[in-house]
């Protein structure tokens, strides 16, 4: 079988099995099963797959068929400027969490040499970005999971960085090592009864990285307790949020000696990324 006619029955399973990204998703797998990038696909559409390449192919097409996400299935992410390993372990990071990064170059354009703190630290994504943009800061990253930390740990010697980057298993309430001019955190921030109505694909992922509790704000408020005590006076703190929890997050930093600065937006515009700073 060609490459064109593989992809066609893929797309035809795909979308069979309502997945609405059928064709791209087709794609990105033949990508994986053949190990040739996108524009190889396009000028070899004529081009015979090897029988193994196609068993491959086919066993992707199936899982994806599944609703498992795409990044699961290849076990990477692409995420800010880098690749970042992923797994069913780890949140899959989000074009919406690019935002974290976004607001902390802007508020850290003019400092060399800072200490920054991820909270949750998952895959490593945020604070692997940051550490790449900013070469001379020195990043510590905490999680509850040694799967996640195990994964972070392999992000951070794919990008070259684990020699300024220490990683901790700890639950946020136990934490206490060091004083940090940035904090930084994506916390669970769904609430317990909304998990079984989220999408089909989310159910793929670790449900510690999604439950925040019956309110949606158990380790939002844990997190921002600690933050209070391990962030440097005039140190900022960044935290993702739920798209309706604005008010309530606003409230609590307040209760915990924090300055608000801004609320930033989301690509779908909805309320993301509250930053704050410690007075």
């Amino acid at each position: 079988m060609d490459i064109q006619s593989a992809l066609k029955k893929g797309q035809s399973i795909l979308t069979d099995n309502n997945i609405t990204s059928a064709k791209l998703d087709s794609e990105i797998l033949m990508s994986e099963a053949i190990r040739k990038n996108k524009k190889f696909i396009i000028l070899n559409l004529n081009k015979e797959i090897k029988k193994k390449d196609l068993d491959y192919f086919d066993n992707l097409i199936q899982e994806r068929a599944k609703s498992k996400p795409i990044a699961q299935i290849i076990k990477k992410k692409d995420f800010w400027k880098y690749e970042f390993i992923v797994n069913n372990n780890v949140l899959i990071p989000r074009p919406d969490s690019e935002i974290l990064i976004e607001q902390v170059l802007k508020l850290v354009k003019n400092k060399n040499s800072l200490q920054v703190l991820d909270i949750g630290i998952g895959s490593g994504c945020i604070l692997m970005s940051i550490l790449k943009e900013k070469k001379n800061f020195i990043g510590t990253g905490i999680d509850i999971s040694n799967e996640s930390l195990q994964i972070s740990k392999i992000n951070g010697q794919k990008l070259r960085i684990n020699n300024k980057l220490k990683l901790f298993k700890s639950n946020i309430d136990n934490f206490n090592i060091g004083k940090y001019d940035l904090i930084i955190s994506n916390p669970p921030y769904i609430k317990k009864n909304n998990l079984k109505c989220l999408e089909k694909d989310i159910s793929f992922e670790p449900k510690q990285a999604l439950d925040g509790g019956l309110d949606g704000l158990l380790e939002i408020r844990k997190v921002i307790n600690k933050s209070s005590e391990l962030i440097k006076r005039n140190g900022h703190f960044l935290i993702e949020i739920g798209f309706d929890q604005k008010n309530k997050v606003k409230k609590i930093l307040r209760d915990k000696g924090f300055y608000i600065k801004e609320t930033v937006k989301d690509l779908s515009n909805h309320d993301r990324c509250i930053v704050s700073i410690k007075i």
